[in-house]
């Protein structure tokens, strides 16, 4: 299977550079590169119409109510726990194998961070530890579609109903993806989706909260920026808000990037086909786990998980055995509660084992529209000598 070649007014960075393949290149074709030049030809580049435009464009796209851009996926959530309500010392229930700007903005917020465990398979936040973590101080369940599988959601539902408790979904790497025939993004009472590198829209920033809650819909947009009649005037405001809207830039980027969000995702997934084509020749290989009830899965990235006998230290030599073959590969990821920051929150290695376990294993693989089966190829090839040199004749999986 071969992919076409995209249209481009300039090179992309792959054939800039054809020896080296990146980890993500973003879709940026004549559409994007036409949407900002006629905002930069305008009159008034930061109005806010294009980016009010770009809202309404992805309401229609989710099917929610309201939509609020913002200028980063932390500060989305940051804002959705102020529009909540919840304070300083006060409790969320999160991943420790999540993005880690989204959950930082629980900390950001002054809450505390309660993880817990995930599950094997999907990645995902199991409902009934979570349920464990649950305290008379917890004010919120923030819950990941991790690397673009849905999370549980009816099961949470019912856990944050019967302790009334907002369930916030994060959507940073799920654009596009569906459970029981519904896009993620529609399942909690507000859902974050981000839109930087190296996700399906790749504005280099920005993100978008949505809900069909009016009340936190207007205290988003108060707390985000000053109302576009109150931009006119230095002087009148009728609140203090932390100026945070997405820019117009990155609003027209976004806006021409979700027009072609079905195009984009069907070349995405013709590239994961070439991937598990190739990696079946590994011995053992197991195809990308799919839950029951998922519609779609649009991966954020293309994951490899080594089996036991490897090491973190493994996973490691062989994204430089990759990197020494100019091919880009990442650990995915470092768990969050191991991090620094929440490490001195009093979390230790070992607390979330399964977390810890996949992580440890997880690979990154180039995932892109501008990979080809040459490329695939290659890839998976170099990766499968890799984890042999580094195995000890051990094969993935």
């Amino acid at each position: 299977m071969e992919l076409a070649a995209h249209p481009l007014d300039c090179a992309d960075s792959v054939e800039a550079n054809p020896s080296f393949i990146p980890l993500s290149d973003p879709d940026i074709t004549l559409a994007e590169l036409s949407a900002v030049e006629t905002l930069l030809c305008s009159p008034q580049i930061p109005n806010g119409r294009t980016t009010e435009a770009f809202e309404h464009a992805f309401v229609a796209y989710l099917g929610r109510k309201y939509a609020v851009a913002v200028s980063s996926d932390t500060i989305g959530l940051l804002l959705a726990l102020k529009a909540l309500g919840i304070e300083s010392g006060q409790e969320v229930i999160a991943s420790p194998y999540s993005f880690r700007e989204t959950v930082h903005a629980i900390s950001l917020a002054g809450v505390r961070v309660v993880f817990s465990d995930i599950d094997h398979s999907s990645a995902t936040l199991v409902p009934a530890k979570a349920e464990e973590r649950i305290t008379a101080n917890t004010r919120a369940i923030v819950a990941s579609n991790s690397n673009g599988h849905r999370a549980p959601w009816s099961e949470l539902r019912a856990i944050a109903q019967r302790d009334q408790l907002p369930l916030l979904e994060d959507s940073t790497e799920a654009i596009g993806s569906s459970y029981k025939g519904e896009l993620v993004g529609r399942f909690g009472d507000l859902a974050v989706f981000d839109f930087a590198q190296p996700l399906a829209i790749s504005c280099g920033e920005g993100a978008m909260v949505v809900t069909d809650d009016i009340d936190i819909a207007v205290s988003l947009r108060r707390y985000c920026a000053h109302r576009l009649d109150e931009r006119s005037s230095v002087v009148v405001s009728a609140t203090a808000p932390y100026q945070t809207r997405m820019s117009d830039l990155t609003a027209a980027l976004g806006l021409a990037q979700l027009k072609r969000l079905n195009e984009s995702l069907e070349r995405r997934r013709l590239v994961e086909q070439l991937y598990n084509a190739h990696m079946q020749s590994f011995e053992g290989i197991k195809p990308p786990y799919v839950g029951p009830h998922v519609t779609e899965v649009n991966w954020m990235l293309y994951l490899v998980h080594l089996e036991m006998r490897f090491t973190r230290s493994g996973r490691d030599a062989i994204v430089d055995d990759l990197r020494a073959a100019k091919i880009e590969s990442a650990a995915y990821s470092h768990p969050l509660h191991l991090q620094r920051h929440y490490f001195d929150l009093g979390y230790r290695r070992g607390d979330f084992p399964v977390a810890e376990k996949i992580a440890d294993r997880a690979l990154a693989l180039p995932f892109h529209t501008h990979l080809t089966n040459d490329k695939v190829e290659f890839i998976a090839e170099t990766t499968k000598e890799a984890s042999i040199n580094v195995g000890a004749c051990a094969a993935i999986y």
